[in-house]
């Protein structure tokens, strides 16, 4: 600050860079505060990004479309399941589960589905996808055929 003339102290309000700086020293305050500004929005986001991908349960599933968008069916729990990891979703007895892929088995592993629960009563969980077993559950209601098989990936097994 010493030396610097009282013009050069007040750059730092807004109105005044366009006043008292050099084109150079207002590249580098935009420079700085676009960096300023990148930084605060990664820092902001970074808490809704992590997360871990768990190990997949299968290579590939069977849905109603290309994206596994729409809902295959309606099935009711006929039993109560406690997830044992993020992958998996609580399911009550009674309750009601949209299904919205079906994994393919392959070789000891069990035969899983992906859905979410459905019910006023559970709006907590509503909106929550997670896999279940499909021993499980009855179809209550088939919405469209599951005829496409469609390679899983990485994020079908991801936990946040």
């Amino acid at each position: 600050m010493f030396g610097s003339s009282i013009k050069d102290r007040h750059c730092w309000t807004w109105c005044a860079v366009e006043r008292c700086c050099s084109k150079e020293r207002r590249k580098k305050m935009t420079r700085r505060l676009c960096l300023v500004v990148l930084l605060l929005c990664l820092g902001l986001m970074y808490p809704l990004v992590i997360g871990i991908f768990m190990d997949k349960l299968a290579s590939k599933k069977l849905c109603a479309d290309d994206d596994c968008v729409y809902t295959i069916s309606l099935a009711r729990a006929e039993e109560d399941y406690n997830a044992p990891d993020c992958r998996f979703i609580n399911i009550k007895k009674g309750q009601l589960i949209y299904v919205y892929s079906k994994l393919v088995k392959e070789k000891e592993s069990g035969e899983f589905w992906a859905g979410s629960v459905y019910g006023e009563q559970y709006e907590d969980h509503m909106g929550t996808v997670g896999y279940f077993p499909s021993s499980l559950v009855s179809e209550q209601h088939v919405y469209q055929e599951a005829n496409k098989t469609v390679p899983t990936t990485d994020i079908d097994f991801f936990c946040e």
